[in-house]
């Protein structure tokens, strides 16, 4: 067995197949990785520095990590020659003992994970959370059991790979466009979402957006019984906002599970993943109690429209997760006004014009980092000003500058983090970092 990518999924793919007896080689283009002692350890052969074609056509399975583009030529040419090729999630999943809760989107996949297995577990059912949101599925197979409820966040480039994966309760938030830096067009990323409801049979259960064309066109004819969820409200029968409610709706009847303020989240796109999740654990049998509970306390994940300080009458927010253009915009839009945005980084494809309906009343200026200064710059510089910073630390101060009186710092990149940083959490820590020394030398 070839596992391709040494990353965290690659490495957990390796090590599951390793404890089922597997001969496994572990491919990876980077010369060192942090683990190979451990990998060694457990009786994987690593293959560093590069992909050997030998190695990939010769081997009876090759599981790829969600970073393999399906273009790399020593892939492709195994798949040419007939070798199977699947991804990590697909390969964890084929061992799960416990049924598959899925969800996906172009933004909220990991708020509406994390409340969907909060959910679950104040329902007192036992509950693994996993898959893009940081815990690789591979890593969980051993702790899996009948009875367990693996709530798995699913990314495109994982659902591409998959052949067989089957969620009993599937979800699909919403879509927009994204990663057009890794997908060739649109319409391939939205198929490879839509995978999302490719194996499911009648008795499961798929929970789609019906305010998204997208979603709803793709999940027309499926086998699986759909259930509509709306942020807007828009629903007859789904799950949806009524007056200070989250409810649900079947045909005349209402019936109320979570009022508005119990969610103590900011932004009203942060709202529709309540709905998400509430409908995704009531399908699952969450009762009401257990809904309110699991949002108690909850102020959402790190990285997402996270509050980080105030300096005075400013405020700071990162929202580093906000890698798309949709996604910022969304963050501009929880504001009334006196945002100061914080854009830029690797384009991953889009049109950052679409931030300028968001801008136009809330914005007060926008400061331009990383590579794609220039098409910030370009997109928005006739609207409002944008002031260009050549590090976090230059783009906080002047952000800071900017904002005051009484303005919002918010850093909503709408591009991905691999100019500057290695992801995008490490972005936010640096924002963080920035903000905080910020805070230091001003109030000293």
């Amino acid at each position: 067995m070839v596992v391709v990518g040494a990353a965290l999924s690659g490495g957990a793919a390796a090590e599951l197949l390793a404890r089922k007896g597997a001969r496994v080689v572990l491919s990876e283009r980077r010369d060192d990785i942090e683990q190979a002692s451990r990998l060694r350890e457990a009786g994987i052969e690593l293959e560093l520095g590069g992909h050997l074609q030998r190695t990939f056509v010769t081997a009876d399975l090759i599981v790829t990590s969600p970073g393999v583009p399906r273009e790399e030529p020593a892939v492709a040419e195994a798949k040419r020659c007939g070798v199977e090729v699947i991804g990590e999630l697909e390969l964890a999943s084929r061992w799960l003992r416990g049924p598959l809760v899925a969800i996906t989107g172009t933004k909220g996949k990991s708020t509406t994970t994390t409340l969907v297995g909060r959910m679950l577990a104040a329902q007192g059912r036992t509950v693994l959370v996993g898959g893009n949101i940081g815990t690789p599925l591979s890593s969980q197979v051993e702790a899996s059991t009948p009875d367990t409820i693996h709530v798995v966040e699913a990314s495109s480039f994982q659902l591409e790979t998959t052949t067989t994966f089957r969620p009993w309760i599937a979800l699909w938030l919403n879509f927009s466009e994204d990663h057009l830096d890794r997908h060739p067009t649109m319409d391939a990323y939205a198929a490879a979402k839509a995978r999302i409801f490719a194996h499911q049979r009648a008795g499961d259960w798929a929970v789609v957006n019906v305010d998204d064309p997208v979603v709803m066109a793709r999940s027309e004819g499926i086998a699986a019984t759909r259930v509509g969820f709306s942020p807007s409200g828009s629903v007859a029968d789904g799950f949806a906002i009524e007056g200070d409610w989250i409810a649900r709706r079947t045909g005349t009847a209402i019936d109320r599970l979570i009022p508005v303020s119990a969610v103590e989240l900011t932004g009203r796109h942060m709202l529709g993943n309540v709905v998400a999740a509430t409908a995704v654990a009531t399908l699952a049998g969450a009762s009401t109690r257990a809904l309110v509970e699991a949002l108690r306390g909850f102020h959402g994940l790190e990285h997402v429209m996270e509050p980080v300080g105030r300096i005075g009458d400013v405020t700071f927010v990162n929202d580093s997760k906000a890698t798309n253009v949709e996604a910022a915009r969304r963050s501009i839009e929880s504001f009334t006004g006196g945002v100061v945005a914080l854009v830029g980084g690797r384009f991953k494809g889009g049109d950052l014009r679409g931030l300028r309906d968001a801008l136009r009343s809330r914005g007060r200026a926008v400061v331009a980092i990383g590579e794609a200064a220039p098409l910030v710059r370009e997109a928005l510089a006739d609207l409002l000003p944008v002031i260009d910073a050549g590090s976090m630390q230059e783009a906080v101060k002047r952000g800071y500058e900017a904002a005051r009186p009484e303005g919002v710092v918010l850093l909503a990149p709408a591009c991905a983090s691999f100019d500057w940083f290695s992801n995008y959490a490490d972005r936010g820590r640096a924002f963080k970092d920035e903000v905080a020394a910020l805070m230091s030398r001003v109030e000293g």
